[in-house]
């Protein structure tokens, strides 16, 4: 058995709080203006349709193929002005969980609907996709086999 290629699932963390604090500095992204985190669960729900997740790989990868199969994506707070996404999946691309946040938080912001979330995913184009968000608060917290 190989711990990395016998993975049945993953499930990340990423974390963004919306005020200064300093015990969040280091492990989460602090996010400047209004968020609208409803509207950013309801495009993460569209996750959930899809499988070809070209749109949120990094390009010029070696992987064979940008199939996964996400069966969880959702924001939650969890405490005031601290928020979580959890995104469970049988695999993920490379910067696949960091683009899809990004992207999350154009929608947030306004710039973009869930109709255009899905656009995003269905074009294929990294290009198409929001910029990548800090590596330093996502997390590895779960691996099932």
């Amino acid at each position: 058995m190989h711990a990395r290629f016998s993975a049945t699932s993953r499930t990340y963390h990423y974390f963004v709080h919306t005020q200064k604090n300093p015990f969040c500095r280091h492990y989460s992204w602090l996010l400047h203006g209004k968020i609208d985190f409803a509207a950013m669960n309801e495009a993460a729900e569209m996750l959930l349709r899809y499988q070809d997740f070209t749109s949120f790989s990094k390009v010029n990868t070696d992987t064979k193929t940008n199939l996964c199969t996400i069966t969880e994506a959702y924001w939650q707070e969890t405490a005031p002005g601290q928020w979580r996404f959890t995104v469970t999946a049988n695999r993920f691309l490379r910067n696949m969980v960091r683009a899809i946040v990004g992207t999350l938080l154009e929608v947030g912001r306004g710039r973009m609907t869930k109709e255009d979330f899905c656009k995003v995913i269905e074009q294929k184009n990294r290009c198409s996709a929001g910029e990548s968000v800090p590596g330093n608060a996502l997390f590895l917290v779960k691996i099932e086999y």
